[in-house]
């Protein structure tokens, strides 16, 4: 939902869309993906990578990459949640990098938000900010490329409230950790994304196997 929100509203300054998907040996990768096409394909994109990571689940240390861990549906973890991956934005943004300079792109934009921060730490803006300096320190002279992060600051309901301004196909769209078919509804995904359609006193468009 984030990340559609995103390029919706770089498309509405007036961006050329290239869009980026990966495929990491997550459990919902097919429905990911199946999202992802659907979602492009309403958007109008220019171009279009799908890109697979299948070292992520040699990696392990993670429960959306590891079956043998189980993803957590008490609510929110201590410290680091056991479905973090590692430095797993850090590795999105560098391959998304090299699409971006490929293409002469002047933008790259990712859906983060430091909500999610405490858990998360590829999520924070200092981390975006460091990583858009290396970037640029890394590629071509005349590679200039700005990370955009236009939810950073928002909470899920305000997250929901611009979807709904910009026609995002809410739809479409999938958080869940767990399940292909119906949402769980009570993995920390679906629950921040539940209560965020709750706060902003609209009605989530997906299937949930629960609502809590």
């Amino acid at each position: 939902m984030d990340s559609t929100l995103s390029a919706w509203m770089m498309k509405a300054q007036g961006f050329d869309i290239v869009a980026v998907h990966f495929n990491y040996g997550q459990r919902t990768e097919a429905k990911e993906l199946d999202a992802y096409r659907k979602i492009t394909q309403e958007l109008g994109v220019i171009d279009s990578y799908e890109i697979d990571l299948d070292f992520f689940k040699q990696i392990g240390a993670s429960a959306l990459t590891d079956k043998n861990i189980d993803v957590p549906t008490g609510g929110v973890e201590e410290g680091v949640p056991s479905t973090y991956v590692p430095f797993r934005n850090g590795i999105f943004l560098s391959t998304a990098s090299a699409v971006a300079e490929k293409h002469g792109a002047s933008a790259l934009s990712i859906g983060v938000v430091e909500e999610d921060s405490s858990g998360y730490p590829d999520c924070r803006e200092n981390f975006i900010d460091a990583f858009e300096r290396a970037v640029n320190l890394g590629t071509k002279d005349e590679t200039n490329l700005k990370i955009e992060r236009p939810l950073v600051h928002l909470k899920k309901s305000e997250i929901v409230k611009e979807a709904l301004q910009y026609s995002v196909p809410l739809h479409l769209t999938w958080s869940c950790y767990s399940n292909e078919e119906a949402a769980c509804g009570v993995c920390d995904s679906c629950r921040l994304r539940l209560n965020g359609f709750m706060i902003a006193g609209i009605e989530d468009p997906i299937k949930y196997e629960t609502r809590l």
